[in-house]
């Protein structure tokens, strides 16, 4: 069994403390503030996050997806309903995401419930997208077993003919959804891996903040 990951290690560094007084009291416009500082320094897709969810009887399990939205009422991601995390969030509306900045030494951790988008949104964004992405996302039987690349490729050829005269419809199996957060934790990296965390737990009131050991 290799044993070098064991001895790979850097120290945090760059990082400013991460005090209260610095923090703004709503954690959507504190990632506001973040997620404008990770653009700003160019960090390779800044909008990359790990999605977690879990089946009815708690089997987890996880993947990158990419923030597409965020504002008062959560952080939106857009995939095929029929795909393994749609499947589980079906059964278990809860997820979990986590957004590493390493270029800055950042982590951010959100957890919630979640909800599909209007279908309006949906539309909105699915006609954004590139045509080859909007053909794709027809294409694809998200996480079911595929026969070959031959046959993927195929399907594409065929929605492309189809689709060529016109706009490409947004699919009923496609779509948008939003954790809503019921925590928003912002980690900063300090030296000697005595990191800053600063969580955000909502209330019946608002938002309450709380100072979480490294």
């Amino acid at each position: 069994m290799s044993n070098i990951p064991a001895h790979l290690r850097r120290d945090y560094t760059q990082g400013k403390p991460l005090l209260e007084s610095d923090v703004l009291p709503d954690p959507i416009e504190q990632f506001v503030r973040w997620f404008a500082d990770a653009t700003e320094a160019g960090v390779p897709e800044a909008n990359a996050m790990t999605l977690a969810t879990a089946t009815a009887d708690g089997v987890p399990s996880a993947r990158i997806v990419l923030l597409k939205g965020f504002d008062a009422r959560g952080f939106t991601f857009f995939s095929n309903y029929n795909s393994r995390k749609g499947c589980e969030i079906a059964a278990n509306p809860r997820a979990a995401l986590a957004i590493h900045w390493q270029p800055l030494e950042r982590q951010v951790r959100i957890e919630g419930t979640v909800e599909k988008v209007g279908r309006e949104e949906s539309e909105a964004y699915f006609h954004s997208r590139p045509a080859g992405a909007q053909i794709g996302a027809w294409v694809s039987q998200q996480s079911e077993v595929l026969t070959s690349r031959e046959d993927l490729e195929r399907r594409a050829e065929e929605l492309q003919k189809r689709f060529a005269d016109g706009p490409i419809p947004l699919p009923d199996f496609w779509g948008g959804y939003r954790v809503v957060p019921t925590s928003i934790e912002f980690w900063q990296g300090r030296a000697s891996r005595l990191h800053d965390r600063l969580q955000y737990l909502r209330a019946s009131t608002g938002w309450t903040l709380r100072r979480l050991s490294p």
